[in-house]
């Protein structure tokens, strides 16, 4: 279920009042982290283990206490208890775990004081007693698949998940089935998948459920009921049968031209099933949707990703590109507003109408990564906006403030051209998943629930060769705001032969001798 802040506050002091006598740690450890995952809505047999096993280094067994893989680590001991111990027991724990299952988080606690370690963000540790766990339960925002992000590009769970999306894939192609087909079915699920961790899906897990419970173990039934719920997820509630299993009822109505097209009915064994499975069990709330192209671009022929110039762009570079063409002049015009003396308040609101109307064009995007990263970018500095115009200390985040008016800003504004349709899916795909995760990040700094499910909106990613295609079809020159990108890179030697041709009309007639890359 989607609980608000205030439901989740209200919990979490029924929780801190009903234990606040517990003090021992073998008799009372289960029941208690039982009811602490109830305060997020959560039942913890569906997410999280006790006493599960690790070898520690130098071959010692270990046992940790409450382990959700790829999230969170619990040491617990009993009231009173010096918790620097159980902090190097985790650390032992820690690494002790293969990488695609080390958590970001670690919690220690006594029962009546609470240890919260992030893991990749320090400013995010915090230290406080029982008695105070709703003036601080939002720290724990992942419990309901909010992560407050870290990207980085070569992180290990990003690569262990294109690893396990890429033997899914060779899988299927082996069975016969057309790439077209595979690769729109694979954009779905791991949308699905992503969705199933992060509160898209109402409940959590319900994707993983629903295969695991509804499906045969011989997967012989799969790919069909992968199919109803696909035409599940493109109805709105209203234009649905009465009579739907109200297991797939409980999908939201996504939209988006997502699961709009049918696709042929994918048939699976067993092995394939347990692989699906497999990759449901992964944590998909720690995927960046800035590598989700580069995820996909991994499972693509090579030979096609030489000749097509497709390849990755880090995040590293990406930012060198969108800081100093308007991200850095954008940054530096709020600071300036933020310190005007009058006016200020009717000047932040305008600057942050004008985030709003900005329009992006890259033309030869790929899978999106420029759009993503830039997408990121601005919705973060309108939060930032957002703050100066609500400040905490008026208190009208909690009564004033509408959530439908709180981000103008959303991915209609981002047009690209790529050549290829599965990126352009994938694409549209990406912006929306990160719409998601920057949408979580407002419903954080505002206690509010924010989400944009169904999908109102979409980016506008056009199949076609940007060097034939005139771009003010896309996007008409007066409405763009800035042009970015990193076009394909192919030498004089590696050119098709259509792609002479065009270096050749950009030469104008020129040196028929002349050996510009086709990035020219």
């Amino acid at each position: 279920m989607n609980l608000s802040w205030n439901e989740i506050r209200h919990r979490a002091g029924k929780f801190s009042d009903d234990w606040r006598d517990a003090h021992y740690e073998k008799g009372e450890t289960q029941s208690f982290y039982n009811d602490f995952f109830q305060i997020f809505g959560l039942q913890r047999r569906s997410v999280a283990r006790y006493e599960q096993h690790v070898q520690k280094l130098g071959d010692q067994a270990g046992f940790i206490d409450l382990f959700w893989p790829g999230t969170l680590l619990v040491e617990q001991k009993s009231a009173g208890r010096n918790l620097e111990k159980a902090r190097e027991q985790a650390g032992e724990y820690f690494d002790g775990l293969p990488d695609h299952q080390r958590p970001r988080y670690i919690l220690l606690s006594d029962f009546q004081t609470f240890e919260l370690h992030d893991l990749e963000e320090k400013s995010g540790n915090i230290c406080f007693e029982l008695a105070n766990l709703h003036e601080h339960v939002e720290k724990f925002s992942f419990m309901i698949g909010i992560q407050r992000r870290v990207f980085r590009d070569q992180d290990p769970v990003n690569i262990y998940a294109a690893e396990q999306v890429g033997r899914l894939y060779d899988a299927l192609k082996h069975a016969g089935h057309a790439e077209y087909d595979l690769e729109r079915f694979l954009v779905r699920i791991v949308f699905c998948l992503f969705a199933d961790n992060t509160g898209i899906f109402e409940s959590r897990h319900s994707l993983l459920d629903f295969i695991e419970t509804r499906t045969r173990e011989d997967g012989s039934d799969l790919g069909q009921q992968l199919a109803q719920l696909f035409e599940v997820l493109d109805t709105p509630p209203d234009k649905r049968a009465g009579t739907l299993d109200e297991d797939l009822a409980k999908f939201p109505y996504v939209n988006g031209e997502l699961f709009r097209d049918h696709l042929r009915i994918f048939s699976f064994d067993s092995r394939m099933r347990k692989m699906l499975l497999e990759v449901c069990h992964f944590n998909w709330s720690n995927i960046s949707p800035a590598i989700f192209g580069a995820l996909f671009q991994s499972v693509m022929d090579p030979e096609m990703r030489r000749t097509q110039g497709t390849h990755y762009t880090t995040e590293q570079n990406i930012l060198k590109v969108i800081e100093p063409l308007f991200m850095d002049d954008l940054r530096a015009e709020f600071q300036r507003l933020k310190s005007l003396r009058r006016g200020r308040i009717r000047a932040l609101r305008h600057f942050q109408k004008k985030l709003g109307t900005m329009k992006f064009l890259d033309p030869a995007c790929g899978c999106g990564n420029f759009l993503i990263i830039a997408y990121r970018e601005l919705r973060q500095l309108e939060i930032e906006v957002l703050r100066e115009i609500y400040p905490k200390a008026q208190g009208v985040r909690q009564s004033a403030l509408s959530v439908q008016i709180l981000s103008l800003i959303d991915v209609d504004q981002f047009y690209g051209i790529e050549i290829g349709k599965f990126p352009v899916r994938v694409a549209e795909t990406a912006l929306w998943m990160m719409d998601h995760i920057m949408n979580n990040k407002l419903s954080i700094e505002f206690s509010k629930n924010y989400a944009r499910i169904p999908l109102e909106k979409s980016p506008s990613i056009f199949q076609g060769d940007a060097l034939e295609n005139d771009w003010a079809d896309v996007l008409p020159p007066k409405e763009c705001s800035f042009v970015l990108g990193n076009p394909p890179f192919a030498g004089s030697k590696l050119q098709s032969a259509e792609q002479r041709i065009q270096v050749r009309q950009i030469a104008r007639g020129g040196n028929a001798r002349l050996r510009l890359g086709l990035v020219c």
